[in-house]
């Protein structure tokens, strides 16, 4: 008879033990949602909004390159270009405008 009674308990102790588990994970992941929701909450207030500054000038175009060889002169200007645009120096457009003005000299 003994075996008869131990299943039903191993039963109901594995599944006892997976729903604690999961409740567990469950009251972890409330508790992290809560916590960022009060960081952002306590960063809004005490940040105020700032305006965004106004762009900077675009940079003067390169100046052609007298007598320097064209192949090493272009690519670094056009490494000195996409620096800039990584750097937010340049907008997409003036990259562009640039990069073609470079390709046709």
């Amino acid at each position: 008879m003994r075996m008869g009674r131990r299943r039903p308990l191993m039963r109901a102790a594995m599944i006892g033990g997976g729903a604690y588990a999961v409740g567990k994970h469950n009251a972890n992941k409330n508790a992290a949602e809560a916590e960022g929701e009060a960081d952002q909450e306590a960063q809004q207030q005490a940040a105020p909004p700032v305006a965004a500054a106004p762009a900077p000038p675009p940079p003067p175009p390169p100046a052609p390159a007298a007598a320097a060889p064209a192949g090493d002169d272009l690519v670094g200007q056009l490494t000195e270009l996409k620096g800039l645009l990584d750097a937010g120096a340049l907008s997409q457009d003036e990259f562009e405008a640039a990069k073609a003005k470079l390709l046709q000299a």
